[in-house]
């Protein structure tokens, strides 16, 4: 990570994500409709899409960070670490309220990773329930 500054920046959008208020069990048909949105996005990333990452994502994500600052810094995380070797989710949670987040629908995601050059990660992807109705990604950290 060159630019850590305007990288921590950029994923502040994903910093509020783990401190989610579980809602219901009875949430588990919105889970799922995210953790389809979130594989879906994630593809994106796999594949050195970051262009389409960010026009995929939903409309707070967009206003957070503009398209040409989450390409760079999509890039600078995920490319050292080499092509995708294994992904499972540890933890999805549904919550109404988020930290630093407008009231809404939200998932958040917890998967464990394994990269060519990162033996173990965690990415934590948030989908959310945009105004349209659509899931879209909403934040994503790795560590």
């Amino acid at each position: 990570m060159k630019n850590t500054k305007s990288l921590g920046t950029i994923l502040l959008v994903a910093t509020f994500l783990v401190l989610a208020v579980p809602a219901p069990a009875d949430d588990s048909a919105a889970i799922a409709q995210a953790q389809t949105a979130a594989n879906s996005w994630l593809a994106l990333a796999d594949g050195a899409r970051y262009g389409p990452s960010w026009d995929a994502a939903a409309s707070p994500f967009k206003a957070a960070v503009t398209k040409d600052q989450w390409e760079k810094a999509l890039a600078g995380v995920r490319s050292p670490l080499g092509a995708v070797k294994a992904r499972k989710v540890k933890t999805a949670t549904f919550s109404r309220t988020l930290p630093g987040a407008p009231a809404g629908e939200y998932v958040v995601i917890q998967f464990e990773s394994r990269f060519e050059n990162k033996a173990s990660a965690t990415e934590t992807v948030t989908p959310m329930l945009d105004k349209d109705g659509t899931w879209r990604v909403s934040g994503y950290f790795i560590k």
